[in-house]
């Protein structure tokens, strides 16, 4: 081999293994990313690490050798490593397929931020555009495909955060936008030249700052929107009556969790009259704590019955009624919360409004029953409509139940049409306890958004009892049988993320699809403008001023 051949060849492998290099150190700073914003997550619940995730994913955009098809590849990465341990639960009992497919599904939305944060990056102040674009991104996840799927919005993970009071302001697209504000401002601390550091960070920094500052203010009490009237205290019960064991076949055995919980019930009942407890006001079953129709069978109406003559107190029922046309599909059925008193039976009823796709329902049945056995076990449920309000004991009670809790939009019509307090019936049962120590954080970010307090009753756990300010007076342990008293303070005020926090998401995802428009924009002008010097360099030759070169171009 010649000498400079073997040059050659040595230069090539050196920049194949510098190249392979780099890579492998991206791929391993997106894995962390993903990671680390799990881990802000419960179990673990590290709140600050989402800010470091985002840290180390704004890093990745950062770099001048990203592209947009590598931020891509890279957005998608850290998406799997953050959704694979956040969402495992979802497979529990029907096979990975599932999980494997959601949190795949899942990944795609922060590739394609990454990919626009690329093309964001060359705009003055970048942190505050990907801190748009970022809520953006997890308003278009909440949407689509089939409904939407919010699991994962960042201000869920900081619940346990002082960042969490602006929920009380813009809801979680304004705790997600700090968060995510947060992590990129610092990312871009640690890439941007030194020299112009100062000047660019400026706004970002300020804003984080203010943000941050309006978070401790509202934590410590400062509530402008308050009234002085129009707040009362109710004794709020919270029943968990357990199911006969963990599993899909649990409807089998629905009579049994009915049973459960009239026996929960009687037990509260006996702590009352011995004095253990105080007599409430009104009782909070979960969701599916009658699977038994109790308009069709009444021995399950009868078993409601003595419940709640033996609380005496109206009870929230979760059943499973008829619903829809029976002529034309007989099985076709509602998710319904029953609102059942001592003397005349059920009075009122929320039926849920926002299903679950691949459980409650299943969208393009015909085509997901290919590739799973599990597809004729979907749910055949239509959709309720409604306030989402019902009146318990005089109090007008906002009804989210279950999966309707995980979207801004039921908690937020509930308020607006006048509930005091929010209930969040839910039926865990088909799932773990990490599920559902993530759903009662979500629970808790409700009750900060819309300062109402919460309760959270489930067959099998984590039941709560929520404060207006997101703290647990009580809770229940996962898999047990159980019943929560505590008295709670209920308002009518409307927060400001009530009022407007649907309207501070539109103008946030408006300035990034606006940031996005100019820098592609931009983008195309410097390209252009490249391609014209290229073109008059050689009309004109290499050799000509830079005077003759801008007079060929404006000829």
């Amino acid at each position: 081999m010649r000498p400079h051949y073997a040059g050659e060849c040595d230069h090539a492998v050196k920049q194949w293994f510098s190249a392979t290099t780099r890579l492998g150190w991206r791929l391993g700073v997106a894995v962390a990313g993903g990671v680390l914003v799990w881990s802000s997550f419960p179990p673990i619940g590290l709140w600050p690490a989402a800010i470091v995730g985002c840290t180390l994913l704004g890093w990745i955009a950062c770099r001048p050798s990203t592209t947009v098809h590598s931020g891509l590849g890279y957005g998608f990465v850290f998406g799997l490593a953050f959704y694979l341990p956040l969402l495992p639960w979802t497979g529990a009992l029907v096979g990975s397929t599932a999980w494997l497919a959601l949190s795949i599904l899942s990944a795609l939305f922060p590739a394609v931020f990454t990919a626009a944060a690329v093309v964001l990056r060359s705009l003055p102040g970048r942190p505050i555009w990907w801190a748009c674009a970022w809520t953006a991104m997890e308003w278009l996840k909440s949407a689509m495909p089939f409904g939407g799927f919010p699991w994962g919005v960042l201000a869920f993970g900081q619940s346990n955060s002082p960042v969490a009071a602006l929920a009380t302001w813009g809801g979680t697209p304004l705790v997600s936008f700090a968060v995510a504000l947060a992590g990129f401002t610092a990312s871009a601390a640690l890439t941007v030249h030194v020299g112009r550091r100062v000047q660019s960070l400026l706004v970002p920094t300020a804003v984080t700052m203010a943000l941050v500052g309006l978070a401790v203010v509202t934590a410590t009490g400062w509530q402008p929107w308050r009234s002085a009237g129009d707040r009362s205290s109710v004794t709020v019960a919270a029943v968990q009556g357990n199911v006969p064991r963990l599993g899909l076949d649990f409807n089998a055995q629905r009579r049994a969790v009915l049973d459960n919980h009239r026996n929960q019930t009687v037990r509260l009942a006996e702590d009352i009259q011995s004095g253990r407890l105080p007599q409430p006001d009104l009782v909070i079953w979960p969701e599916n704590s009658s699977d038994i129709d109790p308009f069709a069978h009444p021995d399950a109406a009868a078993q409601i019955d003595a419940a709640a003559q033996a609380i005496n107190a109206p009870i929230l029922v979760g059943a499973v009624t008829a619903g829809g046309n029976l002529d034309t599909d007989t099985r076709s059925t509602r998710n319904s919360m029953l609102v059942w008193t001592p003397t005349d039976g059920p009075v009122a009823r929320h039926d849920k409004k926002i299903l679950q796709p691949f459980g409650e329902y299943l969208p393009l049945r015909t085509f997901f029953r290919l590739f799973s056995d599990y597809a004729d076990r979907a749910g055949f449920f239509i959709p309720g409509d409604g306030p989402a309000v019902v009146p318990i004991a005089d109090i007008p009670v906002g009804v989210a139940t279950c999966w309707e809790a995980v979207f801004d939009r039921a908690a937020r019509e509930s308020v607006g049409n006048g509930a005091q307090l929010l209930a969040i019936p839910t039926n865990n049962a088909t799932f773990d306890e990490t599920m559902s120590r993530q759903f009662l954080a979500i629970a808790r970010i409700r009750a900060i958004e819309h300062r109402r307090p919460v309760v959270v009753a489930g067959t099998t756990g984590v039941s709560a009892l929520i404060t207006a300010d997101g703290q647990i007076l009580v809770e229940s342990s996962f898999f047990t049988a159980d019943h929560l008293v505590a008295g709670m303070e209920v308002n009518s005020d409307l927060t400001p993320a009530t009022r407007w926090a649907l309207a501070l998401q539109g103008a946030l995802a408006a300035a990034a699809a606006a940031a996005l428009m100019i820098a592609v924009g931009r983008a195309r002008r410097t390209t252009m403008r490249r391609q014209g010097m290229q073109r008059a360099t050689a009309t004109v030759g290499p050799s000509v001023s830079t005077e003759q070169l801008r007079t060929k171009l404006r000829s």
